[in-house]
């Protein structure tokens, strides 16, 4: 089922139905049964014990660094990997987080809409800026 998400101009496959209980960042990590915001930790929301709870792309990659996920310097699929990649805005604060497919695509969760399908340069836009960071791990 192809759709089209009216900020994000491209087009993308949904690949699960809404659902509030996580978000982009926790998806990217694999993750489906909590929210991950380095801006409530304390609270209502999860973040990674030890690092930073500040929005930047210091901390995101530290948080990711704390699952095995090191710096990378390209979006390409790799055999016996797995590729997350961190969108932001032209002045650095994470707006978003996608998880590479072994098909080539990319996974995100959108919001507290639902999980989608789509081209990694597809997200780029006034929403979630652009990607800044890819991150990489030996596959499981």
């Amino acid at each position: 089922m192809g759709g089209l998400f009216p900020p994000i101009c491209t087009r993308y496959f949904v690949t699960s139905k809404q659902n509030s209980s996580y978000n982009c960042f926790a998806w990217a990590a694999g993750e489906d049964d909590q929210w991950w915001s380095p801006l409530d930790p304390d609270n209502m929301y999860y973040w990674v014990e030890g690092v930073t709870a500040e929005l930047t792309m210091s901390a995101f990659i530290q948080a990711y660094n704390s699952l095995g996920y090191e710096l990378c310097d390209n979006s390409e699929l790799e055999a016996g990997f797995e590729k997350i990649a961190i969108y932001a805005t032209s002045d650095g604060e994470p707006t978003h987080a996608a998880r590479q497919l072994s098909n080539g695509k990319w996974t995100s969760k959108l919001g507290r809409w639902e999980d989608i399908e789509h081209e990694l340069e597809g997200l780029t836009g006034e929403m979630y800026g652009s990607v800044q960071q890819i991150l990489k791990r030996l596959s499981f």
